[in-house]
């Protein structure tokens, strides 16, 4: 086994130097030979013929940090957006304000969520921030259409503007601003940057990817908070310390164990009606969590065999990531052929016509991921300083 002393995955906070020459070739199996671009991972079908295709960068890794499989470049940082809202959510936790309101699994689900803007998700959320003592107006986050198509629809019918309840990311906000009320920080403006509850997260980023991320690039999420760059072996490698928390001190494997339970328990409200993260994890009993991101960005930690993946589709579009997510999933082997069964269309997405006619698929490109049949190939055991 070969061993990588730049890579991602193995520091403790501390600024690497990073390891550019990895690649995969045009088939998905990693290619640990030298530069080469991101490997095309999903192929979409119209009639007899591809039509267009996606390329991607992807990683499977241990909570040791040793990377199982790799295809592409996982040391160059991607803005991770809401595939680590897990992350995010551990300082509601750890700081106390979680059991200090009287907060629950359902509102811990939702600060890990991007939730589709049911009824379900927004009143739980108002009921959360008024046991708290603010209101929607203290919410940074802005207002947001329904990702629910139904929800959104109704919302016309009756003639009533969405609001920040509505916004996919208010779960979070509703976390970020309970631990601001806990440890008496100021509300306003808790998505800048500079302010402790953004500076919490940023610590435990560190924490948990490894990183000195003091020089990262950052910009701003959607949500208006900061989304700093991190290398994509070392997302993969904090969903890791997730799934099997066995190196982390006592106070934060607690706080990820209760995370990880409610995002188990309430898949739901992780995302909603129809969506990709919801139906996964339904289908895999428990056995798998995932989430999602913006621009092409996806994450899944696998519990019982202690390992996290991170995805990130080069052109950062949602049908390929769901497709590739779902087959790399599925080349672990952690799920049977009964859980597969009830989610054929995560792994081969139709595409129909507008009058429901079947016409193309999206699909896993020939090739991807195969390296996991020969892991003797795979395997780069990454330094532990």
């Amino acid at each position: 086994m070969t061993h990588d002393h730049s890579s991602c995955c193995g520091g403790h906070g501390h600024h690497h130097d990073h390891d550019h020459s990895h690649g995969a070739d045009a088939t998905g199996a990693a290619d640990l030979s030298g530069p080469a671009e991101s490997p095309i991972v999903v192929e979409v079908t119209r009639g007899g013929m591809v039509e267009s295709v996606h390329r991607a960068r992807a990683c499977i890794v241990d909570a040791g940090g040793h990377v199982l499989a790799r295809w592409g470049d996982i040391d160059a940082p991607v803005y991770p957006r809401s595939a680590i809202k897990a992350l995010q959510a551990i300082p509601l936790v750890e700081s106390g304000a979680l059991d200090a309101f009287g907060l629950g699994d359902a509102e811990l689900a939702l600060a890990c969520s991007s939730h589709s803007g049911e009824p379900v998700h927004t009143e739980r959320v108002a009921a959360w921030i008024a046991r708290v003592g603010l209101t929607v107006e203290d919410f940074e986050c802005g207002a947001q259409i329904p990702y629910d198509s139904g929800t959104a629809a109704g919302l016309v019918r009756d003639g009533v503007a969405p609001s920040a309840l509505h916004n996919n990311c208010s779960g979070k906000h509703a976390g970020f601003l309970t631990t601001a009320r806990h440890r008496g920080e100021p509300t306003r403006g808790y998505v800048r940057f500079d302010h402790p509850v953004q500076q919490r997260i940023l610590g435990v980023m560190e924490q948990m990817t490894g990183q000195d991320l003091s020089r990262a690039p950052w910009g701003i999420d959607g949500c208006s908070i900061p989304t700093v760059g991190v290398p994509l072996g070392a997302i993969a490698y904090a969903m890791a310390r997730i799934a099997d928390p066995v190196d982390l001190p006592d106070a934060r494997a607690e706080a990820v164990t209760r995370i990880a339970g409610a995002w188990r328990a309430h898949p739901h409200l992780i995302a909603g009606r129809n969506r990709f993260d919801t139906a996964m994890m339904q289908a895999a009993d428990g056995l798998v969590l995932v989430k999602g991101g913006a621009e092409g960005v996806g994450c899944a930690l696998l519990p019982e065999a202690g390992i996290g993946i991170a995805l990130k589709i080069e052109d950062g579009g949602d049908r390929a990531r769901e497709v590739a997510l779902a087959a790399l999933i599925r080349s672990t082997k952690v799920l049977g052929e009964e859980h597969w069964a009830r989610a054929a269309t995560l792994l081969e997405a139709p595409i129909t016509s507008r009058v429901g006619r079947p016409v193309g698929v999206v699909r896993a490109a020939g090739g991807f991921p195969s390296l996991l049949d020969h892991p003797d190939q795979a395997g780069v055991e990454l330094s532990r300083p």
